[in-house]
């Protein structure tokens, strides 16, 4: 194909191929002219000099980093083992590349470094229920260092926190505790609202001497009707009151 063409013809036709990169729509390219700042183009067609002109491509998508798990100590001094997602993507590429050497591996540390100095000034307890106060907290924080970047943290979400053993079995007997303390006051208020309505029961009768007579004999249908095979005797409560009458005064 390029015979018969001059070489210079040739390495001027092979570096024209090479100075064309192409774009992509969610990437940006960030372009030096001799070391200085030149544009930050894209997407599309770049034009990019070998040897004159520098090219380095950012990623505008939103980039999911699992931080890996960090051994925390939480402000009641109890050891855990706490790993966490954030949610970043870069708004100015400028920024990433010119404040930052590599703005991939330093938001992944400052993620890391910053989930040991927030969760170590929690408490446990907090750590296990204020979960989404706490995500908010190490969101802001992230993205007030990482703004100068170019990077925005949406998002950051504690996954999982890591307890001991012996802190397990000590939690689990502290919420069986908890659930026995619950069911003996539930137990005890319903003895007293039993109590309540008892009393309130045996007042509306003694009002009545004729209720309990009655009340009574209802007793005694219900029996009857349960256990057919039991002989009733009924006896007339009039008969005992004189009995226990009869008793106080020996």
């Amino acid at each position: 194909m390029f015979l018969g063409l001059s070489p210079l013809i040739i390495i001027f036709i092979v570096v024209a191929i090479s100075a064309v990169k192409v774009i992509n729509e969610y990437e940006r390219a960030v372009v030096l002219i001799l070391g200085r700042f030149f544009s930050v183009s894209g997407p599309g067609i770049t034009i990019v000099v070998p040897g004159i002109m520098q090219m380095f491509r950012v990623s505008l998508r939103t980039v999911v980093f699992d931080v890996p798990s960090q051994d925390v100590i939480t402000k009641d001094n109890i050891s855990v083992k706490v790993n966490a997602v954030i949610y970043f993507r870069v708004m100015d590429p400028k920024q990433a590349i010119l404040q930052v050497e590599n703005y991939l591996f330093a938001t992944s540390q400052l993620a890391q470094t910053t989930l040991r100095s927030i969760l170590g000034q929690v408490e446990l307890d907090d750590l296990l229920t204020n979960r989404e106060k706490i995500n908010t907290d190490l969101q802001k924080i992230l993205d007030i260092h990482a703004e100068p970047w170019g990077i925005k943290v949406s998002n950051v979400e504690v996954k999982n926190v890591d307890l001991p053993q012996e802190m397990q079995r000590a939690i689990a007997k502290q919420a069986e505790a908890e659930r026995e303390r619950r069911a003996k006051i539930i137990h005890a208020e319903g003895e007293m609202q039993a109590a309540v309505k008892l009393a309130d029961a045996a007042a509306a009768l003694g009002k009545s001497p004729g209720s309990m007579q009655l009340r009574y004999l209802q007793t005694l249908v219900e029996i009857a009707a349960e256990n057919n095979s039991t002989t009733i005797f009924p006896v007339p409560v009039d008969l005992l009151e004189l009995f226990f009458k009869k008793k106080s005064e020996s």
